[in-house]
């Protein structure tokens, strides 16, 4: 039980790999803290947490309203007294070809991808500061490293949440605060289960490993990342992709 005791937050955990990375840090012990924008789902992973003897509380949750986060993390240290690991997880996608973009679709992706982040960093920064210790771990992408066409707000938010991680990890490091990034390929997911046959089969090839990733397999580099095995480890974007960007 690498995580027993600790208090976790993770951000768009109803599901997918927010999920998978919830349902993890349980097993290894962690209290959880899920919240999402679908409050029904939430609720059904933290009693599916719940049914593994963990305690487990949820929210429901918009990560780009400053207002919504400073509440809920607000509950959470009233409730639980601190946070130990907060995962930036949450995130959506607009895809379009950069000359057809709409300006919503750039903005709304933007302000959940990047800005989501930097709103949690900041409502947990004097929480973890006064601990002195934590592990922040935020969802980057590949996609952020090489770039895709028509991906290009989806792109910059990953990019931006690279460039935040390594900010942050300098600013907390003297504290004993961890701040790293996850940086997935395609995992298989329902967004890559909903390609056609043909799609994915290109997609795969493109892969040196010749398979898509699984939830799991970013699961567990998130458990690495929030434990004590990765002390020595921050400011860093570890690549999960099958060697696509080696």
């Amino acid at each position: 039980m690498k995580l027993e005791g600790k208090i976790a937050f993770v951000t768009g955990s109803a599901r997918g790999i927010g999920k998978s990375i919830a349902m993890k840090l349980a097993q290894e012990g962690a209290t959880l803290v899920i919240s999402d924008v679908d409050e029904a789902e939430a609720q059904k992973t933290s009693l599916e947490i719940k049914a593994l003897g963990r305690d487990s509380s949820s929210f429901k949750l918009d990560v780009s309203d400053p207002k919504q986060v400073d509440e809920v993390i607000g509950k959470i240290v009233e409730k639980y007294g601190r946070v130990d690991i907060l995962v930036n997880n949450a995130g959506i996608t607009r895809d379009g070809l950069l000359m057809k973009m709409k300006d919503e679709d750039w903005d709304k992706v933007l302000n959940i991808n990047l800005k989501g982040v930097f709103n949690c960093l900041r409502a947990i920064y004097p929480i973890m500061l006064k601990q002195r210790s934590g592990k922040i771990i935020n969802m980057a992408s590949i996609i952020g490293v090489i770039g895709n066409p028509g991906q290009a707000n989806y792109s910059a938010s990953k990019a931006g949440v690279i460039a935040l991680t390594k900010t942050a990890a300098k600013e907390l490091a003297s504290r004993g605060i961890n701040v790293n990034a996850i940086a997935p390929g395609f995992i298989d997911t329902l967004m890559t289960q909903a390609l056609n046959e043909e799609w994915r089969n290109k997609l795969i090839a493109e892969i040196p490993l010749k398979k898509l990733g699984t939830p799991e397999n970013v699961a567990d580099l998130a458990l690495f990342l929030a434990s004590g095995d990765s002390d020595y480890i921050t400011g860093q974007v570890i690549r999960i992709d099958g060697g696509m960007a080696m």
